[in-house]
């Protein structure tokens, strides 16, 4: 150990020494969070899995790691397996991974429980996940997800219940309605295409695939470029594309563009455009069984829309997918049109379970991108900072214990607050009251003990009448929302200024 220590010091020998103020710093897209954020994403969780509770799911944690290779997504192909998840040695030497959503820990546990689960299993989660890629607006490497899946349900039925109860699921977390849309299309749709155009190879098939995903980005013509030789962007970056010639291209854009108004108009389209082949055929049929649950389900025609673009990145997808996207558009801080898009999806992956079982088990699911709808809800300033505690002023440095004493029959009324903890002066502790965000302070000195009182200034109207004051004179004078109480109206005054203020 001491030979260790000799060779740091003589390899940091010539180096300066970093700063205090270096070393607090944060690695990028693990983000810090301040109350408001907290509690809006603990409520709107809340909200979310007592929607999936009301459908008859039931909860489940399954931990923050598993065994790298019960993953799938992300099998290691190397040393250190840690393209895309957060790896680390087990002391028996295993790799195990942070998870990087909350399906694959459940395929896993469902095959480890098969044989003591009630089938289908219907179970929900709510939890951080973590991802080993770049980070960028609106996504973290880690992230809070809020999931809903049925293993052992198979049918179009099952398929449309997850849609239906996607789109409540949005309307709770704070979506009203116009402002998102359940985004359907299938998997055996986009084989047909595939098919049809010629596309063998996967690397062809997975170009075409990510070009349709990106009609809303860069347009039909965008996308006509992605199909066939490439794209190159404003900063003269190609991107190569599929290779597909003049009719090939016209075909998957037919498809892609086949979506209307409704679900049936959709279809109609969809029937024309996907051709007569078996997979074409198997789609049209699942949209069409979803079509009828969903006006079993009473759902909207614009809450869950027939999308043909519409394609999920995760390989294990194998019959209808869906995409919960956010419609409507904020202006940030500075100004800046901001459109979040997607915030959540979800599809049927019949494959997945079998990877443990060796057996196929049907299964669907969707999740709500928790973190990603809380920064939209954010920047569109529909999360609002809380109010902070009440704020008891400590004007006896010497014996504190009148402001305890009060702080503490306010928390015991079941409003928020607190005794001033530090050393400073009267214009210090409103400062601090004011930085909490508190809506009243309560002050009590030797005038208001021997008096029988408490002073109560509400900060919120203190601050509105403050306004129309013009001179500091007249401030000192009027003492804008500050009066005198008798202490025994302390918590009933205290508390009408809480309530009237949230």
């Amino acid at each position: 150990m001491r030979g260790t220590d000799k060779t740091l010091k003589a390899e940091t020998m010539g180096k300066k020494a970093p700063k205090p103020i270096d070393l607090a710093r944060k690695p990028r897209g693990f983000p810090d969070k301040r109350e408001a954020l907290i509690h809006a994403e603990q409520a709107m969780i809340e909200r979310i899995t007592g929607v999936y509770r009301r459908w008859g799911f039931e909860g489940l944690d399954t931990g923050a790691f598993e065994y790298t290779d019960a993953l799938g997504k992300f099998l290691p192909d190397e040393d250190r397996p840690n393209a895309g998840v957060f790896a680390l040695q087990d002391d028996d030497d295993q790799w195990m991974s942070l998870r990087y959503d909350l399906t694959a820990p459940l395929a896993r546990f469902a095959a480890e429980n098969w044989q003591t689960l009630a089938k289908p299993f219907r179970r929900y989660a709510a939890g951080p996940v973590w991802r080993n890629e770049k980070p960028g607006p609106g996504r973290f490497r880690e992230f809070l997800q809020c999931d809903a899946d049925s293993v052992g349900a198979a049918g179009s039925h099952a398929d449309a219940e997850m849609i239906a109860m996607a789109a409540e699921a949005m309307r709770a977390a704070g979506a009203a309605d116009g402002e998102f849309a359940i985004r359907v299309n299938t998997r055996q749709l986009l084989n047909a295409v595939l098919d049809g155009v010629g596309a063998a190879s996967a690397e062809v098939r997975l170009t075409i695939l990510r070009a349709l995903d990106k009609l809303d980005k860069f347009g039909t013509s965008g996308v006509a470029d992605l199909l066939g030789a490439g794209r190159m962007d404003e900063s003269g970056d190609f991107t190569k594309g599929a290779g597909l010639d003049v009719d090939g291209v016209k075909r998957v854009l037919a498809f892609a563009e086949a979506g209307r108004e409704t679900r049936s108009d959709t279809l109609e389209a969809l029937g024309q455009a996907v051709g007569t082949s078996e997979s074409a055929q198997t789609g049209l049929a699942e949209l069409k069984a979803i079509s009828r649950a969903l006006e079993a389900f009473a759902a909207p025609e614009a809450d869950v829309v027939f999308d043909p673009s519409v394609v999920r990145g995760l390989e294990y997808y194998t019959g209808p997918v869906f995409e919960a996207e956010l419609l409507k558009e904020t202006v940030d801080e500075d100004g800046r049109t901001v459109r979040i898009g997607s915030v959540g999806g979800g599809g049927r992956y019949d494959d997945l379970v079998a990877r443990f079982t060796g057996q196929k088990v049907p299964a669907t699911g969707f999740s709500v991108g928790i973190s990603r709808l809380a920064a939209a809800f954010a920047i569109s300033g529909e999360i609002r900072a809380l109010n902070g505690p009440v704020v008891v002023l400590n004007l006896d440095r010497e014996d504190p214990s009148e402001a305890l004493r009060l702080a503490s029959e306010l928390r015991r009324a079941g409003l928020r607050a607190e005794a001033y903890m530090g050393s400073s002066g009267m214009r210090p502790q409103m400062k601090y009251a004011d930085r909490r965000g508190a809506p009243a302070v309560v002050m009590v000195g030797e005038d208001e003990l021997a008096k029988g009182v408490v002073t109560i200034k509400d900060l919120k109207e203190g601050a509105r009448q403050a306004a129309a004051i013009e001179s500091n004179q007249e401030y000192r004078e009027a003492r804008p929302g500050q009066f005198e109480a008798p202490r025994a109206e302390l918590v009933a005054r205290v508390r009408a200024i809480v309530e009237a203020d949230q």
